[in-house]
């Protein structure tokens, strides 16, 4: 299995997706400008974004989004930097930065019509710091 802090552990998607091991993918934030904001419980039952994480996602606008694991929740994808991970509460919900250190399990299933193109956040990052 693969550790966050040992890069010994890591492989190349084409790898983990062809390996029998384990049960799904993941993407290891190193600090190399990579960054996940993870919006949880932020969809309604309808699979629509609260207006909280709304928010988030228009200033996010450009930037591929995903549906996370547990399904109602979304991970926005893209580049910037952080000092060290964080979980804040905004206008009542819960958001999680992460910039190095952290796995991520990585689900494939685009959000909407964003893009599969990883955009600036780090004007998202620093208002929601």
């Amino acid at each position: 299995m693969a550790s966050s802090t040992d890069p010994a552990t890591w492989s190349r998607h084409r790898d983990a997706a062809a390996s029998s091991a384990g049960a799904g993918l993941g993407f290891v934030l190193d600090g190399d400008g990579v960054v996940c904001l993870d919006l949880d419980h932020c969809l309604d039952q309808d699979g629509a974004p609260l207006p909280w994480a709304q928010t988030i996602l228009a200033a996010a606008d450009g930037t591929w989004v995903e549906v996370s694991r547990s399904g109602d929740g979304l991970h926005v994808w893209g580049l910037g930097s952080l000092e060290s991970g964080r979980r804040i509460t905004f206008h009542g919900g819960s958001v999680e930065l992460y910039a190095d250190g952290r796995y991520i399990a990585v689900t494939g299933a685009t959000f909407g019509d964003t893009p599969r193109r990883l955009g600036d956040l780090q004007h998202v990052i620093d208002a929601l710091l």
